[in-house]
C-alpha cells in the first residue's frame, strides 16, 4: 500500500506538453535570449554585477579571470564555468563587440577562430563602458530579485545608460527562436534615441536620418540600404556586407588587398576557401594568398597573374567567397519578460521608456535621501542657534537616551534630529561649521526643489535623459566603421567579365556560340580560311556577328519575334566548337529561326532608347522603323518585333539614330539608298512599307541592309555567293526615294553568283567571311580597293569544294598583327589563286584538313 501511494498516476502527453514549456521558456527567458532594456543575457549580467561587487573597476588591477569565473558561478549563476567563460571572453573582443564592456589582458582569442587561453592565464576588469551600464545601481533604479538559493540579491536588469542592446547587438538560440541583432554606432543610436525623446511618433524612415545602419566592429561596407530598412521595419531582414579592398598596380602584376572582413567571417577560413578555390581551378588567375595583418591592421594579400583581370577576379572572390557576405538580421528580444520582435523604434522606445523609469527611480530616491538629511539638518542647526542651552540639557543628562528625550521635549524635535544633535562632534559648534550647516540646507532646499520638478514636470525629466545620453555620446562617440554603399544588394554579373570582343556564330540549324575575337587571326585577301566552327553533316554556319562581352543582344527571328540575352550569357566556345542550341536558350517555335540581331550597350538607359530606332528590312524588301523603346524591356518569352506577312521573313535589323541614310540590296545585284526619314516611325506590331521594288522571276529578294553614319569614311562592300567582293564608294550610290529599283551594285556573273551580302565598311575593319563548309576567313579591309560600283570585284575568298558558298559576313574592328599573319592551327600551302577580276593572284593561301 505504501508503494502504490507514492505512484502517481498523470497523463504522459499533458505532462510531457507541461515540461518542454517549462524547459522552453526557462532557456527563453533565462539564458539564451537578450532583454531590450540593457542588452544583456543573465550570465552577461551576472558577470558586470559580480564583477562590480569584488572591485574589479576599471581604475583597479586586474583580477584573474578565474577570480571572476568563480564569483559568478558560487554566487549567480551554476550553469558551468565554461559558459561563464564564454561569455565573460566574448564581451573582451572587439572583433565581435562594437563596444567592449571587459578589459581583457592576455589572449582572448583572435578573429582568426583562435580560442582564448584558460581562464587562469587570462586577467580581466571592467572597462568603462562596462561601468557605465551600472551607474545609479546603488540607488534602488532597478528590482532586485533573489539568487539561485535566496541567499543573496541580484539586479533583474541593469540601470544602464547606454542602449547595449543595439550598440553591441545581440545572438543567441533558444528553444523555437533565435536572436541576432547587429551592432550599431553609438553616436547614431543616441541620436535616434534623442529624436524619439523630442518625437514619440517619430516613424522608422525618421529614425534612420540618425540611425543610418549597423556598424560593425570589423568594418567593410554595406551594399545597399534595402535589407536594412526591411531588418529596422519588421525586425527581419538580409543585410549584405563586402569586404574592403583595393587593387594595388605594380611592374609585374596587379595585386588585391583586403582591409576590412565583413563581421563574423573567420580570416584564417577565409583565406583557406580562397586556395582551395584556386586548388579545384573554380578560381584562375590568382598566383598566391598571404596573410600580412599585423598590429596595424588586417593586410590580406592576394597576387593576381600577369595576364588575368584584378576587377573580373575580385567580383568573382565576392560572388564565391565571404569576402561578400550577409547578416540575416532577427531582432528578438525579451519585453517584460516575453519574448517579441521588435522593429527599430520598438528597441528604442524600450530602452527610452527604461531610462525613464530609471530617472524617475533615481530622482525619487535621491529626493527621500535629500529630505532626510535636510530634515537632520533642521535639528543641528537648532541647535548651533541654541548651543548654549543644548549643552546645559546634554550634561544635565545622566544618559544619551534622556539627553534625547530632553531635547525632544525642549525644541520639539524627533527621535532623528535629537539623536543626530547628541551625536554631533565639539568641532561642529564653531562658527565656521555652523555656517556650512546653513550652505548645505540650502543647497539641499534647491536639489530638493529640482527633484520634484522632475517627478512633475515631464519636460524637464525628458530634458535630463537626453541631457545624460548626450553626456555618453561625448564621453564614447566615435565615427563610424563599416561604410554605407547606395548600391544594388545583388551582384551585377557584368562585373565577372571583362568587357572583350567576342564574335558570335550561329548556324544554319541554330546552335550559337561566342569565341574571343583573338582566335580569329588575319589572313591575306584571296586565302582558304580556316575551320571557323564543327557542325553536323547537314549544318553549316550562317550567321557571325561581332560583339562585346556586355552588350544586351536582341534577337530577331525570321517570324518577326524578338528576344534578349546578355553576350555573357552565350556558352563560350573555340571558334571551332558545335555551340549550343538557341532553342535550348530561347523560347523560340520549332518551325522559327533566329536571322538577325542587335548589339546594344546602353539598352537601359531612356534617354538613348527614345533617341534610336530598330529598322526592320524583309526578303520581300518591306522597311519598318520603330523607336528602341518598344524593345528595352526584355520578357522570357520575348514580343512581337513586326508583323510578318506569308512567304516572307525578317533578313536585316540595323539600330539608327534618326537620321542616318540606308542601304537595301537584293539578290540580283542592285541597291537603293535613301534618306532614314523617307520612313515614318512605327509601332511594334505594324507591318511596314516598300524598301525596295524586287526583280519579278520569281527567285529575287532583300539580302541585306545597312545602315550609314559617315558617308566620307565608310564605303560599300558587297559579297556575292562564289566569294567575290568589292569596295565602292558610297557616293557612287544616289540617293532616291524608298521603294525604287534602285542602282547596280554588282556585275553578276555566273563565276561570282549573285549577291549574298552588302556590309558598311572603313579601312579600320577586318571582314569576316563563312562559307556553308564552315570555313572563316578573316581579311583587312583595307587590302580590298575601293572601285566602281558597275565591276564584279575581285576574289575574296577560294572555294576549294563544289557547290559550296558563301553562309556569312560581318564587320568587326582590325587588329594590329601582321595581315599576312597565319593561323597557329592551320597548315600553309602554296597555292596560287587566279581570278578574271582586276586583282588577280595571291602568294599565300591556307589549307584545311577537312
Amino acid at each position: 500500500m505504501i508503494d502504490q501511494d507514492r505512484i502517481i498516476k498523470v497523463d504522459i502527453e499533458k505532462e510531457m506538453k507541461t515540461s518542454y514549456i517549462d524547459y522552453s521558456m526557462s532557456v527563453i527567458v533565462s539564458r539564451a535570449l537578450p532583454d531590450v532594456r540593457d542588452g544583456f543575457k543573465p550570465v552577461q549580467r551576472r558577470i558586470l554585477y559580480a564583477m562590480m561587487n569584488i572591485g574589479n573597476t576599471h581604475d583597479k588591477a586586474y583580477m584573474k579571470s578565474a577570480r571572476t569565473v568563480g564569483e559568478v558561478l558560487g554566487k549567480y549563476h551554476p550553469h558551468g564555468d565554461s559558459s561563464i567563460y564564454g561569455a565573460l571572453t566574448r564581451m573582451a573582443q572587439d572583433w565581435n563587440l562594437r563596444y567592449p564592456l571587459v578589459d581583457g589582458q592576455g589572449n582572448f582569442g583572435s578573429i582568426d577562430g583562435d580560442s582564448p587561453a584558460a581562464m587562469r592565464y587570462t586577467e580581466s576588469r571592467m572597462s568603462l563602458m562596462g561601468e557605465t551600464m551600472m551607474l545609479d545601481l546603488d540607488k534602488e533604479t532597478v528590482d532586485m530579485q533573489n539568487n539561485f538559493d535566496d541567499k543573496l540579491k541580484e539586479p533583474t536588469v541593469l540601470p544602464t545608460r547606454i542602449p547595449n542592446f543595439l550598440v553591441n547587438g545581440a545572438t543567441g538560440i533558444a528553444v523555437g527562436m533565435a536572436t541576432n541583432v547587429p551592432t550599431h554606432n553609438l553616436s547614431e543610436v543616441i541620436d535616434g534615441c534623442v529624436a524619439y525623446i523630442d518625437n514619440p511618433e517619430i516613424d522608422v524612415e525618421g529614425l534612420m536620418e540618425h540611425i543610418k545602419a549597423p556598424d560593425f566592429p570589423t568594418g567593410a561596407f554595406i551594399m545597399g540600404l534595402q535589407g536594412v530598412r526591411s531588418a529596422y521595419e519588421t525586425g527581419h531582414g538580409r543585410i549584405i556586407l563586402r569586404a574592403k579592398t583595393e587593387i594595388e598596380n605594380g611592374p609585374q602584376h596587379d595585386t588585391i588587398v583586403v582591409n576590412e572582413i565583413p563581421y563574423g567571417v573567420n580570416k584564417a577560413e577565409l583565406i583557406k576557401d580562397i586556395a582551395r578555390l584556386v586548388n579545384e581551378k573554380r578560381i584562375e588567375g590568382i598566383s598566391d594568398v598571404n596573410d600580412e595583418s599585423d598590429r596595424e591592421g588586417m593586410r590580406i594579400v592576394i597576387e593576381v597573374k600577369r595576364d588575368a583581370n584584378a576587377n573580373v577576379l575580385l567580383n568573382k572572390l565576392f560572388k564565391m567567397t565571404a569576402l561578400q557576405s550577409s547578416f540575416a538580421v532577427n531582432c528578438v528580444g525579451l519585453v517584460h519578460g516575453r519574448p517579441k520582435v521588435l522593429s527599430l523604434k520598438d528597441c528604442i522606445r524600450t530602452f527610452v521608456d527604461h531610462r525613464h523609469e530609471v530617472v524617475i527611480r533615481r530622482t525619487k530616491y535621491d529626493l527621500r535621501k535629500a529630505q532626510e538629511r535636510a530634515h537632520i539638518l533642521e535639528g543641528l542647526i537648532i541647535a548651533s542657534d541654541n548651543i548654549d542651552e543644548v549643552v546645559r540639557l546634554i550634561r544635565a543628562s545622566k544618559t544619551p537616551a534622556e539627553a534625547i528625550e530632553a531635547l525632544k521635549k525642549r525644541f520639539e524635535l524627533d527621535d532623528i534630529q535629537a539623536k543626530a544633535i547628541v551625536d554631533m562632534r565639539l568641532a561642529q559648534l564653531t562658527n565656521i561649521q555652523q555656517d556650512k550647516l546653513h550652505q548645505e540646507y540650502e543647497e539641499l532646499e534647491r536639489k530638493i526643489d529640482y527633484y520634484n520638478r522632475i517627478l512633475t514636470d515631464d519636460e524637464l525629466c525628458r530634458q535630463v535623459m537626453k541631457d545624460e545620453l548626450n553626456e555618453v555620446k561625448e564621453k564614447y562617440g566615435d565615427v563610424r566603421r563599416t561604410e554605407i554603399k547606395l548600391s544594388a544588394e545583388e551582384f551585377n554579373p557584368e562585373d565577372f567579365y571583362a568587357d572583350d570582343e567576342v564574335i558570335i556564330t550561329i548556324s544554319h540549324l541554330g546552335y550559337i556560340k561566342r569565341t574571343p575575337l583573338a582566335e580569329f587571326r588575319a589572313q591575306g585577301r584571296g586565302g582558304v580560311g580556316s575551320r571557323g566552327g564543327t557542325t553536323r553533316d547537314a549544318d553549316f554556319i550562317e550567321y557571325i556577328y561581332p560583339a562585346t562581352m556586355h552588350n544586351t543582344m536582341l534577337f530577331f527571328t525570321a517570324k518577326g519575334r524578338c528576344y534578349w540575352l546578355k553576350v555573357y550569357e552565350l556558352p563560350e566556345g573555340a571558334k571551332n566548337a558545335k555551340g549550343r542550341a538557341i532553342q535550348n536558350m530561347l523560347n523560340i517555335e520549332a518551325d522559327d529561326s533566329v536571322n538577325a540581331f542587335l548589339y546594344i550597350k546602353k539598352l537601359n538607359d531612356p534617354e538613348f532608347n527614345k533617341s534610336h530606332y530598330v529598322v526592320f528590312c524583309t526578303a520581300e524588301g518591306i522597311i519598318k522603323k520603330t523607336c528602341l523603346e518598344e524593345y528595352s524591356r526584355p520578357r522570357t518569352n520575348g514580343v512581337k518585333a513586326i508583323t510578318i506577312r506569308e512567304e516572307d521573313r525578317v533578313v536585316s535589323v540595323v539600330l539608327t539614330n534618326g537620321q542616318d541614310e540606308l542601304v537595301i540590296a537584293n539578290r540580283n545585284g542592285r541597291a537603293i539608298r535613301f534618306n532614314e526619314d523617307a520612313v515614318r516611325t512605327m509601332g511594334r506590331v505594324s507591318t511596314g512599307v516598300r524598301g525596295i521594288r524586287l526583280d519579278e522571276d520569281g527567285e529575287d529578294q532583300a539580302v541585306g541592309m545597312v545602315c550609314i553614319n559617315d558617308p566620307e569614311k565608310e564605303t560599300i562592300m558587297v559579297v556575292s555567293d562564289q566569294g567575290f567582293g568589292k569596295r565602292s564608294a558610297i557616293e557612287d550610290y544616289r540617293k532616291t526615294n524608298r521603294g525604287g529599283k534602285g542602282v547596280k551594285t554588282l556585275q553578276l556573273t555566273d563565276k561570282t553568283g549573285k549577291v549574298a551580302a552588302i556590309k558598311s565598311v572603313t579601312d579600320d575593319n577586318d571582314l569576316m567571311i563563312i562559307n556553308r563548309s564552315g570555313i572563316t576567313l578573316r581579311l583587312k579591309v583595307a587590302d580590298v580597293r575601293v572601285m566602281g560600283r558597275a565591276t564584279q570585284g575581285v576574289k575574296l575568298i577560294n572555294l576549294t569544294k563544289r557547290n559550296d558558298s558563301i553562309s556569312s559576313v560581318c564587320v568587326v574592328t582590325t587588329e594590329d598583327e601582321d595581315a599576312e599573319a597565319l593561323d597557329a592551327t592551320t597548315e600553309a600551302v602554296d597555292a596560287p589563286i587566279t581570278s578574271d577580276a582586276p586583282e588577280t593572284t595571291i602568294e599565300t593561301s591556307e589549307q584545311i584538313d577537312n
